[in-house]
């Protein structure tokens, strides 16, 4: 189903030797998480219980709500309760009874710990328990850990989605559950081709309510949308489902590789799934070669920020023609990073972890044509006439299938373009 890709490389990156550093490393925190999925979870609020530094990133983050009241909100820990003189938990307690009083469309609670509750040690998991059998069966309250001290701002997500898979119910039906929070046009386009295949049923994570859920048990199979969710694959495995290892959807090629692990899964002829794949395959093919036309020959360096650098780097090299010079991840899961490991060829340094002037020093040297870093290091660099992409803007970009992979190659060349057009500028 790849004859039109390139052979895969006859050396990948799955035995390279990565690089681990463990250094002063730059991300956005988990709480970030928040803002996609609570536009997943129509019946969810997230209570983030830390600080106003928290409240003010997700405002930040989320920009103002204007005509619809959010579903998340921050119980502000005051200086009363980080000097021990109130007691957290009943603060907690009261805080959520006037949400619950106030918001009776709230059936699934978040408590989402912040860098400052884990700091004085508050204990979340204790309070959702008490809190589930205080309020169920309308409500069921669950926590996870939305702190930056030590994760990259992915991994939200993926505690959020770990959290909710002991909690589903048991089932042995034979059901395809697909993994990750999409927007709704791009999990539509997913479900979309699967069905037009034949098959089904197939089940997301996260549900758009908790009325929508389903079980999962030893004939569940699941496929991951997203490269981060190293903790809820894991989660998914103790309650007994099977993982399909596939590249991630990203391009043309990776697209194609994840529909067509999932269509072996369930038996699939490889005309049935030509007649689905074939036509939207030849517009993304159509729609990269248009967008990455500035890419090909390129250089590009990746920095460790959303996990999503290893398929990143198959998609550029492999259907862009790029070079990767370095490929940073905050970490990099084997068994999931695998397919996509094997794909990209021998030669990019591979690093796990961050530290970070060493690695602007590698970047320095090596002046790629396309940087690709957090925030905080986008605007110096551009400043030493570096070319950079944001890594955040690819996290809240449709960027998944075939629909969306020219939008994906165009996220690239934009920076190498704007480069382009302000040197013309200049010289004239």
């Amino acid at each position: 189903m790849t004859d039109r890709f390139a052979p895969p490389p006859s050396r990948g990156c799955s035995n390279t030797p990565v690089l681990k550093e463990r250094g002063q490393h730059e991300v956005f925190c988990g709480l970030t998480g928040i803002i996609w999925l609570h536009r997943k979870m129509q019946d969810a609020f997230f209570l983030v219980v830390g600080s106003r530094t928290c409240a003010h990133l997700l405002q930040s983050a989320a920009g103002v709500m204007i005509f619809a009241e959010p579903r998340f909100a921050t119980a502000v820990l005051e200086e009363t309760d980080l000097a021990g003189m109130a007691d957290a938990q009943e603060e907690l307690d009261r805080v959520v009874t006037e949400l619950l009083q106030r918001r009776p469309d709230i059936k699934q609670l978040f408590l989402v710990g912040s860098c400052p509750s884990e700091v004085i040690k508050l204990d979340l998991a204790k309070a959702a328990e008490r809190m589930s059998a205080q309020f169920a069966p309308h409500v069921r309250v669950l926590n996870y850990s939305g702190s930056g001290i030590e994760t990259t701002f992915t991994q939200g997500e993926d505690a959020c989605l770990a959290a909710m898979v002991p909690v589903l119910p048991a089932s042995d039906a034979r059901e395809l559950l697909l993994v990750g929070a999409l927007p709704d046009v791009v999990e539509e386009q997913a479900i979309g081709l699967l069905e037009a295949m034949g098959i089904g049923p197939i089940r997301v994570l996260p549900a758009p309510n908790r009325d929508s859920e389903y079980g999962v048990g030893p004939n569940t199979v699941f496929a991951l949308t997203q490269p981060f969710l190293t903790d809820t694959h894991a989660a998914l495995g103790r309650r007994g489902a099977r993982h399909i290892a596939a590249p991630f959807p990203f391009g043309e090629e990776g697209t194609t590789q994840w529909l067509w692990a999932i269509a072996q899964e369930f038996g699939v002829s490889p005309e049935k799934f030509a007649e689905v794949t074939e036509k939207p395959r030849a517009r993304a093919r159509k729609a990269i070669a248009q967008a990455s036309e500035v890419l090909n020959g390129g250089s590009v360096f990746f920095f460790p920020d959303s996990q999503l650098e290893i398929p990143l780097a198959r998609f550029l090299t492999r259907e862009c023609g790029m070079q990767a010079i370095e490929v940073g991840a905050p970490f990099i899961h084997r068994e999931i990073m695998t397919p996509d490991l094997d794909l990209l060829a021998d030669g990019p340094t591979l690093a796990e972890g961050q530290d970070v002037d060493k690695q602007l020093e590698r970047c320095r040297a090596a002046r790629p044509n396309l940087t690709v870093c957090g925030l905080g290091l986008a605007n110096p660099l551009e400043a030493e006439g570096m070319t950079t992409k944001w890594a955040i803007e690819l996290v809240f970009t449709p960027v998944h299938f075939y629909e969306q992979a020219g939008d994906l190659a165009g996220l690239f060349s934009r920076p190498l373009r704007r480069r382009a057009l302000l040197q013309q500028e200049a010289a004239e």
